[in-house]
């Protein structure tokens, strides 16, 4: 029987365990943590009663994809939630913006930029399922929809801040600013626009939804589908060799390994075996700014100025084009901005499981230099306060999570990098090396299937499925 090791438990090695389970190989999970997930764990971290999202909160990637249809989570217990607005980006004296799911009703809280939105999203978002089957795959293939495609490309080319201007009003250029800021890089660069564009045609498509009882609700859908075909899990046991798995390749041993893990993790792992060219590549591969989290218990939520971002699932903080511009540019140089750009996750205004009574459970982050060794707590209740005064009086409690605790927590987030990459125009294209196949690790055998090969972050599972695809056929 072929048999096969991954090696991580994120949304990507648990994608990769069930897609090649299902296809009749027998598969065995290790994880060195002591709890399964990854990216999709919840805990109880500031109240009883209240449920935080550790990392990945929001999922507007993970309808949709071809594993997700394949596998059908919702028939195995994934329930999904959304807020009455997908996001909102406040400015001062009230002001802001609502990104709806409709294009329609997004455009006309635009004002004067609603035109523009309109022209730039409306076509995009009409043809989402075949661009989005598109760039959830290797970048080097051949494509089935070749024009939609390029008019993706067309915009996703641009720096943001060239896109945002196309959204005359301070509203509208901040609410496209504040989707575009997820690439965790400078604004003004080639090709920083595309997951901002991504993003918020994903948001028009499908939404930004939860997961019912937090994302852990997706680790345990996929567990259940697992479990259907018998996958094993260790949890505890932190894999350091090849050799520690088996011989690749020799009949009663392993057949596959898929790694899901960082570039520099995966040459260790694979040690001496690994190509010089690829492990040149891999200890050469770039991590971008780190994530800095703290999670609240906040009693009676969030006094928002801004009256649309009382309903939003999603709230940026980062004020306008040109403010947004300036920290993610001091972050990238390694710089901690006095007012950083600040995701205020209101995940139980979709899901109110989540909740204790009137008590809330709040996820933020702000952006911070990588490795970032400061404490960004004040940093960030200010920017809240910024916007919603009253703000630091309703905190019950607090969970913080730093850099450095980041990494911890997850290999994978090195120096707190969240989305395990710098996008940088060539790694967002050839990540984690130029190649036909970027999964592959140079060894028969053995993939790279983590959040650092295509399509990149995101607990949509794509990572995992192509590589488990790429291992699929060449069995």
């Amino acid at each position: 029987m072929t048999t096969a090791v991954v090696v991580g438990s994120g949304p990507n090695g648990l994608a990769a365990a069930l897609t090649l389970a299902a296809e009749g190989v027998r598969v065995r999970v290790i994880e060195a943590a002591d709890t399964l997930g990854g990216g999709i764990r919840s805990s109880e971290l500031t109240l009883p009663g209240l449920v935080h999202d550790e990392c990945s909160g929001f999922h507007p990637l993970a309808l949709g994809s071809a594993f997700a249809e394949r596998f059908d989570l919702a028939g195995a217990g994934l329930t999904w939630r959304w807020a009455p607005a997908e996001m909102a980006h406040p400015l001062q004296d009230g002001r802001g913006a609502v990104l709806h799911r409709s294009v329609t009703r997004t455009a006309e809280g635009l004002g004067s930029a609603g035109k523009s939105w309109s022209r730039v999203f409306g076509p995009l978002t009409d043809r989402f399922d075949t661009i989005s089957q598109e760039f959830l795959r290797p970048v080097l293939h051949l494509p089935r929809h070749p024009v939609h495609l390029a008019r993706f490309g067309l915009f996703s080319g641009l720096p943001a801040t060239v896109l945002a201007r196309r959204f005359g009003t301070p509203e509208g250029q901040a609410l496209f600013a504040g989707v575009a800021a997820h690439a965790f890089r400078p604004l003004n660069t080639v090709a920083s626009s595309a997951i901002g564009v991504a993003l918020t045609t994903a948001a028009h498509a499908y939404g930004w939804p939860v997961a019912e009882g937090g994302s852990v609700a997706i680790r345990d859908a996929i567990l259940a589908r697992a479990a259907e075909y018998g996958v094993e899990f260790e949890t505890g046991r932190r894999v350091t060799s090849l050799g520690e798995l088996g011989k690749l390749g020799e009949r009663g041993q392993v057949d596959v390994v898929m790694l899901d893990t960082s570039p520099s993790a995966a040459a260790r792992i694979v040690g001496d075996q690994m190509p010089g060219r690829v492990r040149r590549a891999y200890t050469a591969y770039r991590h971008g700014p780190g994530a800095f989290k703290v999670d609240f218990a906040v009693e009676g939520g969030v006094p928002w100025t801004h009256e649309g971002s009382r309903t939003a699932g999603t709230v940026h903080l980062g004020g306008t084009l040109g403010e947004i511009e300036a920290a993610e540019k001091l972050v990238c140089s390694g710089r901690m901005p006095a007012q950083p750009f600040v995701l205020v996750g209101q995940q139980y205004v979709a899901d109110r499981t989540r909740s204790a009574g009137d008590v809330h459970p709040l996820y933020a982050y702000a952006h911070v230099p990588a490795g970032y060794t400061g404490d960004a707590t004040e940093a960030i209740i200010r920017r809240i306060e910024q916007f919603a005064p009253g703000f630091r009086d309703r905190i019950r409690a607090t969970y913080v999570r730093s850099t450095t605790e980041m990494s911890t927590h997850n290999e994978n987030y090195v120096g707190g990098d969240i989305v395990t990459g710098a996008n940088d125009p060539l790694q967002l294209v050839f990540r984690p090396r130029a190649a036909i196949n970027p999964y592959s690790t140079g060894v028969p055998g053995v993939y790279l299937c983590s959040a650092a090969t295509p399509p990149g972050a995101g607990a949509h599972g794509m990572c995992g499925y192509n590589a488990a695809l790429g291992a699929l056929a060449r069995l």
